[in-house]
């Protein structure tokens, strides 16, 4: 069963360029060995596709080769956080309307021309209450919450549960800038991401 991770910097992790078979430092090395630990009777191939920095739009530039081509039998999403981020550090910005269409793009590519089960992650931020990103970015949280009940068939509510790991964990154990996951955080994502794909195998 091929499984494929598409994102951005959160899901590249400093991944192996070009294949995709290096998963890289973050979520998708732990859930591959999740994985090898439990199997769930299946047999996995694990490929991170994602590339640092990207938007929604970059997505839709590469879908054919790193998405549509690959055909996936279960395909993760995590992306937003950069289409929030180009709004504060370059003065571009994707709107919420935007971002729903970009997104609707994909799922629908998808949908149309691969076999693949969708996992979709919320995009999130950590304990950030000094940075203005949470007025651009709640929108696009609940952009990717409406697109889930339409195209999902597992969703991961990343920002949700990470807020409530701040209750009785340093938040910067779980993310050194808001973002980007320490190893904590990455494991965490990785078990609610296992916990995910199991109730759909």
């Amino acid at each position: 069963m091929r499984i494929v991770f598409q994102g951005d910097s959160i899901t590249d992790a400093g991944r192996e360029r070009p294949s995709g078979r290096g998963l890289g430092n973050g979520y998708p090395k732990y859930v591959a060995q999740l994985l090898q630990k439990d199997s769930f009777g299946q047999e996995f191939e694990c490929i991170n596709m994602g590339i640092g920095g990207d938007r929604t739009w970059d997505l839709l530039a590469r879908w054919q080769t790193d998405c549509i081509d690959l055909q996936p039998d279960i395909l993760s999403i995590l992306i937003g956080i950069n289409d929030t981020w180009r709004r504060y550090d370059r003065n571009d910005i994707t709107t919420a309307a935007q971002f729903e269409h970009n997104y609707r793009r994909l799922l629908e590519d998808v949908r149309a021309n691969t076999k693949a089960k969708i996992i979709l992650l919320e995009p999130y931020l950590v304990d950030l209450p000094a940075k203005p990103f949470r007025e651009d970015l709640d929108p696009k949280i609940d952009v990717t919450r409406r697109l889930a009940r339409e195209y999902a068939d597992a969703f991961v509510p990343l920002d949700g549960m990470l807020t409530a790991a701040c209750l009785h964990t340093d938040p910067k154990l779980l993310s050194f800038d808001g973002v980007h996951p320490e190893p904590d955080g990455a494991k965490l994502i990785a078990k609610a991401y296992v916990a995910a794909l199991k109730e759909i195998l």
